[in-house]
Parts: structure tokens; C-alpha cells; sequence
């Protein structure tokens, strides 16, 4: 793996606790709303190494994440 990457275990655990935070509190945790939160796309780029900049893409790779969180 390389340096600045994280494990796909870590990525999977930490997208979990988003997408069952996200349908647990009807959107929100304690750091606010998934709609504008950066987490998501700060765990992808960390994990893959690419930069998620469009919004579709974004919410895209979200929607995808909360479903597995059910």
C-alpha cells in the first residue's frame, strides 16, 4: 500500500459509520449534514488516490456507500 493511503478495511469501516449515521439521523451527525460534508471525498481520495471534484460524482459514490450502511 502505498504511504499516503489508507487500507480498504479502514475506508470500508469508516463509510459504514456514514451511511449508518446518515439513515440513523435522517442526514445529519454530529459534524452536520452528509449533503455538504467532505468526508466522503476526502476517505475516496485517500483511499484511491483520486480526486473527486463534480458533484455527480460525489453524490454518486455517496448514494452508493449509504446503501451498503443499511
Amino acid at each position: 500500500m502505498p504511504k499516503n493511503e489508507i487500507s480498504k478495511e479502514i475506508f470500508d469501516r469508516e463509510t459504514s459509520m456514514c451511511g449508518k449515521l446518515n439513515k440513523k439521523n435522517g442526514g445529519k451527525c454530529c459534524w452536520g449534514e452528509c449533503k455538504n460534508c467532505g468526508v466522503i471525498p476526502l476517505l475516496y481520495k485517500l483511499h484511491k488516490g483520486e480526486l473527486l471534484e463534480k458533484a455527480e460524482e460525489i453524490e454518486k459514490i455517496k448514494m452508493g456507500l449509504y446503501e451498503q450502511g443499511q
